[in-house]
């Protein structure tokens, strides 16, 4: 059937087995097998229901009072197709962080079983790969990955290409990705062939360099006043305040139409008896009440118009949002279902029959009276400024130690770092950063690989590795230049910029050198005279004449008297009309990053903030 696309779905009459899966958004998916050919299936399920043990006991040491965004990592025993495994999926929402948790505590599960294997996706499939991605072998690219990936004894490990003496059969194993089958089989016979790389695994590995002493950052405690129910309620289990806060994030019309009742009867935590009392939030969670603008509801105005300070204002503006949160939460028919819906409902009816107690005064104030410093929520622009120029210098500031959080401090070095190598790397051609070259390379290679010698295994080779990186401001300027139409400062600037260009492509200036010496000298004569013959006449047309600003206000006339002044001109011109287009590409970023504040920034322009229009 024409138009219909050749690939691995089968559609209806060809055996449909079903649309391609995909796995949600925001999810993070992990396996876990067993490998070893001597253990029965028996054996096999009771070290599954260990590592599910083993995995519950880290949860409880490392994990005690720890808040997840969504769900939690949760590891069930399943079978299929003849095969016992772990399997789990966690849906961890905006915090990023609780995806690179999971991935924390399950390496750390694998160090203490030496036959057990780990795979962990998630939307962006073997992600680990990607944070690796500028330190990944050549042959190693999105085609071929799936299934490659596994975790073993606290190692990444990823399955080599298999080669074989038919050259038809390598190229169909370059071309394709694994299934678990295969790749448990390859993992049991070609074991002590996996490729380990310490440099892919540090790269892989960056954002747990300071787990577990960074779980607890994760967490941020505030004060808030709300209703001394609610209070009761987030004291019996703090995770409550999770679901609560995405309620209120995510409200629709529909979601704020029970707050909008005036008889206090109709809401189920009502604005009355209010305590200030410490609740524990997820850092996204705040943050995401914090930046909320949100009217209050006709109960709350009274409330939050009688407090007097403006701290006590702040707190009970977040509490009213809380409180809000937890009101869509109940009402939600949708969300009845839900565990802690029932777990709520069940604690509230224990309340109304006398089985519970509401909390007194001093209760509360045990449960504690200091919040944490909500500082990290503040990014200052110029200190954003330094460090994304790498020019932070901390003996400036006395009160903070630059912006944000130390995390963001490092993962913007870190990405500086990554574009000025992707800036220094010759292979990088014009579809832009190519860190994993196409697969008629790959082939190349490895059918040019007659002397024996591994290729995959080189590329992969300590000398790789240990490769120094370079950063050449000034060159990198002068390209720039040259690729915007300005003219060069030297006399020789034809000359420059040829060698400039040369530099960043060899290969054009092999081809450009091989026809000789003295018929490359002649072709740039010609193309210099083609050039120049073309430029005076587009002159003569008044095509180059780009001051228009200038021309417009002295007149045709006075522009007319000037004309031979025109190569002289050509320089201030292009300067101005460079400069303009610059300065109205930064201006129309809106204090936002983009291409004309990037290429300011990496040529050692800093522009100051664009606060008022003209």
């Amino acid at each position: 059937m024409e138009g219909i696309p050749k690939d691995d779905f089968k559609w209806f009459g060809e055996g449909f087995d079903g649309f391609p899966k995909r796995l949600p958004d925001d999810c993070v998916e992990y396996t876990v097998l067993v490998i070893d050919h001597t253990l029965q299936e028996l054996a096999i399920r009771a070290q599954l229901r260990g590592i599910q043990a083993a995995t519950n006991a880290l949860k409880k040491e490392l994990l005690g009072g720890y808040i997840w965004q969504r769900d939690s990592l949760d590891l069930s025993l399943v079978r299929e197709g003849g095969t016992s495994f772990l399997h789990g999926r966690t849906n961890y929402g905006d915090s990023i962080e609780d995806e690179w948790l999971v991935v924390f505590l399950l390496r750390e599960v694998s160090k203490k079983f030496s036959n057990a294997w780990f795979k962990i996706i998630d939307t962006d499939g073997e992600f680990l790969l990607v944070e690796a991605a500028s330190t990944l072998p050549r042959w190693l690219n999105p085609e071929i990955a799936d299934n490659r990936v596994w975790l073993n004894s606290g190692k990444l490990l990823i399955l080599p290409i298999q080669q074989t003496t038919s050259q038809a059969s390598q190229k169909s194993s370059f071309k394709r990705s694994l299934t678990v089958e295969e790749a448990c089989d390859l993992i049991q016979k070609t074991q002590s062939k996996l490729l380990h790389s310490p440099m892919i695994e540090a790269e892989a590995f960056y954002r747990l360099r300071n787990y577990p002493g960074q779980i607890k950052d994760n967490l941020h405690h505030s004060l808030i006043k709300i209703p001394r129910k609610l209070a009761y309620i987030l004291h019996e289990n703090p995770a409550y305040i999770s679901q609560a806060v995405e309620s209120f994030y995510l409200r629709d019309p529909i979601a704020v139409r029970p707050l909008q009742s005036r008889n206090k009867s109709d809401l189920v935590f009502p604005p009355l008896d209010l305590v200030t009392t410490l609740v524990k939030f997820t850092k996204v969670g705040f943050a995401q009440l914090r930046s909320q603008q949100f009217p209050p509801p006709p109960q709350w105005s009274s409330s939050l118009n009688s407090q007097g300070s403006l701290e006590s204002k702040s707190r009970a503006e977040m509490g009213m949002k809380v409180t809000c949160g937890f009101e869509m939460l109940l009402s939600d028919f949708q969300n009845q279902d839900k565990r802690a819906v029932r777990e709520i409902k069940l604690l509230i009816k224990d309340l109304e029959t006398g089985q519970d107690q509401l909390p007194s005064d001093a209760q509360v104030a045990i449960w504690g009276t200091q919040g944490d410093d909500e500082t990290w929520l503040d990014i200052n622009f110029e200190d954003f400024e330094k460090e994304l120029s790498g020019k932070h210098d901390s003996g400036t500031h006395t009160s903070r130690d630059g912006f944000g959080d130390k995390v963001a401090q490092e993962n913007l070095r870190k990405m500086v770092s990554r574009f000025e190598d992707f800036l220094n790397d010759e292979t990088a051609g014009i579809e832009g950063a190519e860190f994993l070259d196409d697969m008629d390379h790959d082939d190349a290679e490895s059918a040019d690989s007659a002397s024996g010698e591994d290729s995959d295994e080189a590329d992969v080779s300590s000398e790789d590795e240990d490769k120094a990186v370079s950063f050449d401001e000034a060159q990198f300027a002068k390209m720039m230049k040259e690729m915007m139409g300005m003219p060069s400062d030297a006399e020789d600037g034809s000359h420059e910029s040829r060698v400039a260009l040369d530099h960043a492509n060899p290969h054009v200036a092999e081809a450009t050198d091989s026809g000789g010496e003295g018929k490359g000298e002649d072709d740039e004569e010609e193309i210099r005279q083609l050039t120049q013959a073309m430029e005076a006449e587009l002159k003569a047309a008044g095509a180059l004449r780009l001051d228009r600003a200038a021309e417009s206000k002295e007149g045709r006339d006075v522009a007319d008297e000037h004309d031979g002044d025109d190569e002289d001109e050509g320089e201030v011109n292009i300067d101005y009309n460079l400069a303009q287009n610059m300065l109205e590409s930064f201006r129309s970023q809106a204090g936002m990053s983009g291409p004309g504040g990037n290429l300011l920034g990496l040529m050692g322009s800093q522009l100051p903030r664009d606060e008022e229009a003209d």
